[in-house]
């Protein structure tokens, strides 16, 4: 096939799009971009135009509340436990949305990282389910 040579281009700038696009929700879940053939059994491979062109190695779970913790440093710009009472409401909602408060120790955890008591964030969380 002529086309070929063309074809194998244009799928490889596909496939670049494709994993530059897919990029930025893998960091944000704490993933790590690995080349297909690196791939375990518990890694995700993702294909593009039928042929596999990268895999995703998901974080373990344990390292996920601290991800999101990270994360909502960097989004807000200075450590947790210096933000504002209402702003920290409002990171409780974001890590109880994101399932943080079914991990084992995750109030324990979100309270040392807010500055505050278990029963703050006990607080934080009913408020939002009340009201």
């Amino acid at each position: 096939m002529s086309d070929r040579g063309a074809a194998g281009a244009d799928a490889g700038t596909g496939a670049e799009a494709f994993i530059a696009g897919v990029a930025p929700l893998v960091d944000a879940i704490g993933g790590e971009l690995i080349a297909p053939a690196g791939a375990g059994p518990e890694d995700v491979v993702l294909s593009w135009a039928g042929r596999e062109v990268v895999a995703v190695r998901l974080p373990a779970l344990s390292g996920s509340l601290d991800h999101l913790l990270s994360e909502l440093r960097r989004r807000h710009g200075m450590p947790l436990a210096d933000l504002d009472r209402t702003t920290k409401q409002l990171v409780v909602r974001t890590l109880e949305a994101r399932g943080a408060f079914a991990m084992r120790h995750g109030v324990e955890t979100v309270a040392g990282a807010l500055g505050v008591s278990r029963f703050t964030v006990y607080n934080y969380l009913n408020r939002e389910q009340g009201g």
